[in-house]
């Protein structure tokens, strides 16, 4: 970015609409580059988080650039990629079958053939966009860019997350969410939204997988979570909330699980690991959860203890009719950019 466009520009006047917070940065210029992917393909529960990337655009005008933490937060430069407009219809086309194919898998009939083509067909779609993630982040990655991958639901920054791992290496992953996620092709989809973290266990240099806020689990992944010989940790939201009921506090929590991570760290940030009262309209919302301030301080602590956060994903922002999540999800997106960006010098 030339000084003459920074001096030129004016963080406290309003925002223009169409550009990420109204910053005057294109994906040339900026440190972070947000990667829009508008996919919820395998959405179980409900569907709406395809819709997560446009809405965050549209709401981070609201947000206002000065950061209590950050001087000139605004200047970390902030930028969104294109829209895969491609992949956005292929979307809307596959979501309609999937549908069709719940029904069925509900009750008992996916067996089919008519079903299994469906199921085929998604999962060839659906490793279709991992590769492409996959190039387009590393691009980026090469350029020393930090990529934002915008969901969307949370199978999709699989090819990003394989992007970091062969950019940088060893890596780990902070995964805030009310779910685990470490489902072996849910419901026959081999890249669900329930099955992202089982799919980065498969990832060579993905070291540590440390868990925040889950909440809603089965019998199964408890069992790879035991079987992982500590490469998955697991902090609960149940065990967390105990700690503080009994004394601890959030700073001492923080550091516990800061504690287990490694120099470089990948940051997957599924909005319901946030109390649902902060994003109602998400697909599968669960009682309980992080409060927001208190996720930021996670990440502003991550920061603080000299980790680097090499890369990071917001994902199943469904923005529903008052477009509440979005407002969330764009003030997530601006703090974690800020943060990640720190984290860089």
């Amino acid at each position: 970015m030339s000084k003459k466009i920074v001096a030129a520009f004016d963080p406290d006047a309003p925002a223009a609409a169409g550009s990420l917070f109204g910053l005057p940065y294109t994906i040339d210029n900026a440190k972070v580059v947000a990667l829009p992917i508008p996919w919820d393909a395998t959405v179980s529960y409900k569907s709406g988080a395809s819709k997560g990337p446009a809405a965050i655009l549209n709401a981070s005008c609201q947000v206002d650039l000065f950061d209590e933490s950050i001087v000139d937060a605004w200047k970390t430069g902030i930028a969104m990629d294109a829209f895969p407009k491609d992949f956005e219809k292929m979307n809307t086309a596959l979501r309609k079958k999937v549908e069709i194919y719940l029904d069925a898998f509900v009750d008992g009939k996916a067996d089919t053939k008519a079903m299994k083509g469906i199921k085929d067909e998604v999962n060839k779609k659906c490793d279709e966009l991992r590769k492409w993630i996959k190039e387009r982040s590393l691009r980026l990655l090469k350029k020393n860019k930090v990529v934002a991958l915008i969901g969307g639901d949370h199978s999709t920054p699989l090819g990003l997350m394989e992007a970091v791992s062969e950019r940088f290496g060893s890596f780990g992953i902070l995964h805030v969410d009310a779910h685990c996620d470490l489902r072996n092709a849910y419901e026959g989809f081999t890249f669900s939204h329930a099955s992202i973290m089982f799919n980065a266990l498969k990832i060579k240099n993905m070291e540590r997988l440390v868990q925040v806020g889950i909440r809603d689990f089965s019998e199964g992944e408890k069992k790879i979570i035991d079987d992982s010989k500590g490469r998955v940790r697991l902090f609960s939201d149940k065990s967390m909330k105990e700690k503080m009921y009994s004394g601890s506090t959030w700073k001492q929590i923080t550091k516990n699980i800061i504690d287990q991570l490694p120099h470089h760290v990948y940051l997957s940030f599924d909005i319901d690991g946030l109390d649902p009262k902060l994003c109602p309209n998400t697909g599968t919302p669960v009682p309980g959860g992080l409060e927001f301030q208190q996720a930021i301080y996670l990440i502003e602590q991550v920061v603080e203890s000299g980790r680097k956060i090499i890369s990071f994903d917001i994902n199943e922002v469904a923005p529903g009719h008052d477009e509440w999540d979005a407002n969330v999800g764009a003030r997530l997106l601006y703090k974690i950019s800020n943060l990640a960006a720190l984290s860089q010098v």
